[in-house]
């Protein structure tokens, strides 16, 4: 690695009698791209506070190379004191740049910001935006983001991955959207226990290697003291287990989208006749033609749904768009402008919105989750002791009289979850439930929502959430349009790309390929069918894409097997790698056939 251009060395933290930085060392690179990566309250923040010489540590050094300069992004942005969301922009700028004001116009208009809105007066997501713009504005060598995406829409959160993907200095990462550091980092850092490990890999390959470091850990751990290897796999087992057991949930999730898919005649329509492989053969919401508009904007028009027990929808577009107002129109809280929605008989609805209800500080974690009666949380007809239920979500037994007004943001948000999903339901209709969450919790949260045998309807901007949840989704687009595609959001891309290419083909200039079929047929007459090379490729190509198909199932199969990852990581790798290369491959031959399907059509009329 080059020179640093910041390293902190030997740095100690504590939180009352437990270490949370414990000699700790880094090193970060001036192209350094990194995500960091830890268990919820393993001090990821607290971390990058001390990078950002917010938190003086108690031992040890942090050194920047003269000249650096460093941008912090907080989780909670604070902008009081600033007359408007303009000035608290421009207040990011070096103090010898205030001039560059050109600057935050540029960003306000990239961010769509409202830059004469007050802080007090600004929404959520607003003054995440502006948070935003106020770190990049100054250009620094040094880019520090804590959960940048929580509250940005997803037209928001690729504008930034763009961004980044052309940031000539270097970033550290705290995200729980798997999609942004997939797309984004370069190299991982595991915060664990204190310690800092790095991966000289993207975030793709974490968390095999995150397996084998732990499996490693285990088997030396054998020869210590008990009450140390204990501690050591609550800290980290727990999360591979999960993992684990998600491949089965995950190979379920694809078999319902099939099933979704069936349902489905043609994009942006809906079978109004219940499909044969339909396990309940019950109705849960039935929406036809429903229209709404909102201060003289149409938010959806003539759009219609049925929803069938089991189904898992997730609703995605834009803020703005209209998600929240559709959500409540089908669901019944909200009357439409025309059309009618029937909603089924005998439901018990869940609802987490956006707010999420408060907890009540002086309540303790148990009562949270028994509602202050006993000892037992009710689930339908199952009834679980507290302290199993507690551990299911990652919170130590001995820890039920703790009070709400003593837990972490991440183990409130754990604990919402907990209690609302301890309520009788079978339709959970869940507004934007990713936000503030950490990786731990959001797996957690994946797992529960797997197993739950009811119906799912879900707000959503986090891309991969969408992708391992959900098995068809309403796509908002802001243009007052709502159209339903079968899967989660890749599947909605890959749709929407596949329906757009003959479009995409009358514009875009000839292949060297076309031309010459062109010089073929010249000078005397037009040519009435393709080339003889050309037809010989559109005869062979799907054989071609059958046996891409085949060679991705089986691919997916062996990779979906829960011993890999601990048998065989590199194994697990590999495979992770030639999937991704199998499908570009078939990418690629499926839009060439499409080109010369369209081409023959063209000649031949």
């Amino acid at each position: 690695m080059a020179a640093p251009i910041l390293s902190l060395r030997d740095i100690d933290l504590h939180w009352g009698a437990d270490p949370v930085l414990d000699h700790l060392e880094l090193h970060i690179g001036d192209n350094d791209r990194l995500c960091l990566i830890g268990r919820n309250g393993a001090g990821k923040s607290t971390l990058l506070k001390v990078i950002a010489g917010l938190i003086e540590p108690e031992g040890g050094e942090r050194w920047v190379q003269p000249g650096t300069r460093v941008a912090y992004l907080p989780q909670e942005p604070d902008a009081s004191g600033y007359a408007s969301l303009y000035d608290y922009i421009v207040g990011g700028l070096p103090v010898d740049e205030q001039d560059q004001t050109y600057r935050a116009d540029v960003l306000v208009e990239d961010l769509d910001i409202n830059a004469d809105a007050t802080p007090d007066s600004a929404s959520g997501g607003e003054l995440r935006r502006a948070a935003l713009a106020r770190t990049l504005i100054g250009e620094p060598e040094l880019l520090l983001l804590d959960e940048p995406t929580n509250h940005l829409d997803i037209n928001i959160i690729q504008w930034l991955e763009d961004y980044l993907k052309t940031w000539r200095g270097a970033m550290v990462m705290i995200s729980h959207d798997r999609t942004f550091l997939n797309n984004l980092a370069t190299a991982c850092l595991w915060l664990d226990r204190g310690k800092i490990r790095r991966l000289e890999d993207g975030f793709q390959s974490f968390e095999a290697w995150q397996d084998k470091v732990v499996a490693e850990e285990a088997e030396a751990m054998k020869k210590l003291d008990k009450v140390i290897k204990e501690e050591t796999r609550w800290s980290v087992e727990g999360i591979s287990a999960r993992r684990t057991r998600n491949q089965g949930r995950l190979r379920r999730l694809y078999a319902l989208r099939d099933e979704r898919r069936n349902a489905v005649k043609a994009t942006g329509q809906v079978s109004i006749t219940l499909a044969g492989a339909d396990k309940s053969g019950k109705t849960v919401i039935e929406a036809k033609n429903i229209s709404k508009a909102y201060d003289g904007r149409t938010l959806f028009e003539d759009f219609s749904i049925r929803i069938n027990r089991g189904d898992r929808i997730g609703i995605i577009g834009p803020n703005g768009a209209g998600k929240s107002t559709l959500l409540k129109v089908l669901i019944g809280d909200l009357e439409p402008d025309s059309g009618t929605v029937k909603i089924g008989t005998k439901l018990e609805t869940v609802i987490i919105d956006q707010k999420r209800a408060a907890l009540k500080d002086d309540m303790t974690v148990k009562d949270a989750l028994t509602g202050g009666r006993g000892n037992y949380v009710h689930i339908g007809d199952e009834a679980r002791h507290f302290a199993t239920y507690m551990k299911e979500f990652l919170f130590k037994p001995e820890n039920a009289n703790t009070p709400v007004s003593a837990l972490s943001g991440g183990e409130r948000n754990r604990l919402l979850i907990a209690s609302n999903f301890a309520k009788p339901s079978n339709l959970m209709v869940l507004d934007e439930p990713t936000n503030d969450l950490d990786m731990d919790t959001l797996d957690l949260l994946e797992e529960v929502l797997a197993d739950y045998k009811g119906t799912i309807i879900l707000v959503s901007h986090d891309r991969d959430f969408l992708d391992r949840v959900v098995t068809s989704s309403i796509v908002m687009e802001g243009d007052g349009t709502a159209v339903e595609y079968a899967g989660g959001y890749s599947d909605y891309k890959a749709q929407k790309a596949l329906s757009a290419a003959p479009e995409k083909l009358e514009a875009k200039e000839k292949t060297p390929k076309e031309k010459l079929v062109s010089i073929d047929a010249a000078p005397k007459k037009k040519a009435s069918k393709l080339s003889y090379k050309d037809q010989r490729e559109l005869d062979g190509l799907p054989a071609e894409i059958e046996a891409l198909n085949t060679k991705i199932a089986q691919m997916e199969a062996e990779i979906s097997d829960p011993a890999l990852y601990t048998k065989n990581p590199d194994r697990f790798a590999a495979l992770t790698k030639e999937i991704g290369a199998a499908r570009d491959h078939l990418d690629e031959r499926e839009m060439r056939w499409l080109e010369l399907e369209e081409l023959k059509d063209q000649l031949s009329g």
